[in-house]
C-alpha cells in the first residue's frame, strides 16, 4: 500500500492538509442520512475522534470509530453532497482514504486541502502498454486552474495532468495507482471530486490584485 513513512503528531488546531497519496481504499459499510460507516485498516491505527480523514479527496471528520469492526463514521453536509460525489455512494462502494498530515511532515504527491472544488465525469478509459489514459469532461470554473503537467486530485489522489483544454483534461494512471486506488474499479461516466492545486487560485487572486488601484489592491 501506498503510505507515508513517518506521520508526526497533530498539533491541536493546526489545519488539516494531505498529500494525494492514498493510503488505502476503504469500503463504505452504511450510507444513510449525511453519515457514511466506512470499513478501513491502514487509517484506523492511530485515529481518534475529531480526526481528519480525505474521504474521496474530502476532508471530513471522525465522529465514531469501532476497533472490532474495523469501521469509523464521519458526517457529511448537504454543501458537501452537492459538490462531490459522496452523495452517490452506497453500501459496498470504494472510497480514496488518506489521514491529514501535518505542513511539515513529509509530501510525496502536493498540497491537498481536502475542498472538493467541483466533480468532472469521465469520458473515456483506454489502455496503453500497462497504463490507462483516462479524459474527463470537467466544469469551466474547475478547467480555469488546470493546465498541462500541473497537479490535481481526482477522488483524492494526486495526479500530473497530460493535456488540457477548455472544457476536459487527461490524465496517465499507471498499474500501481490503478491497484491501489478506486481507479480499478471507475468506468466511462461515472463522476469523480476535483481539487485543482491551490497554487493556482493564489497565483489569480494576487494577479487581480496587481491589476486593481492600489487602494483597492490593500484590501487584498
Amino acid at each position: 500500500m501506498p503510505i507515508h513513512s513517518e506521520r508526526m503528531a497533530k498539533i491541536t488546531g493546526e489545519t488539516a492538509m494531505f498529500t494525494g497519496i492514498v493510503e488505502e481504499i476503504g469500503k463504505v459499510k452504511a450510507a444513510d442520512e449525511g453519515r457514511l460507516v466506512i470499513g478501513a485498516s491502514e487509517v484506523l491505527s492511530d485515529v481518534k475522534i475529531g480526526d481528519s480523514i480525505s474521504v474521496n479527496g474530502a476532508c471530513l471528520t471522525v465522529t465514531t470509530h469501532d476497533a472490532e469492526e474495523s469501521t469509523f463514521s464521519v458526517d457529511v453536509v448537504p454543501e458537501t453532497m452537492r459538490r462531490t460525489n459522496l452523495g452517490e455512494l452506497k453500501a459496498g462502494s470504494s472510497v480514496n482514504l488518506e489521514r491529514s498530515v501535518p505542513a511539515y511532515g513529509r509530501f510525496g504527491g502536493h498540497m491537498v486541502q481536502g475542498h472538493v472544488d467541483g466533480t468532472a465525469i469521465i469520458r473515456s478509459i483506454e489502455s496503453e502498454g500497462d497504463a490507462l489514459m483516462v479524459i474527463f469532461d470537467a466544469p469551466t470554473h474547475v478547467m480555469r486552474y488546470v493546465v498541462e503537467k500541473g497537479f490535481i486530485a481526482v477522488d483524492g489522489a494526486s495526479l500530473t495532468i497530460v493535456n488540457c483544454d477548455n472544457f476536459s483534461f487527461s490524465i496517465t494512471i499507471i498499474p500501481h495507482t490503478r491497484d491501489n486506488t478506486v481507479f480499478g474499479s471507475k468506468g466511462a461516466g461515472d463522476s469523480v471530486n476535483i481539487e485543482v492545486d491551490i497554487m493556482a487560485k493564489y497565483v489569480e487572486r494576487l494577479a487581480l490584485a496587481i491589476r486593481q488601484p492600489m487602494d483597492t489592491a490593500e484590501e487584498f
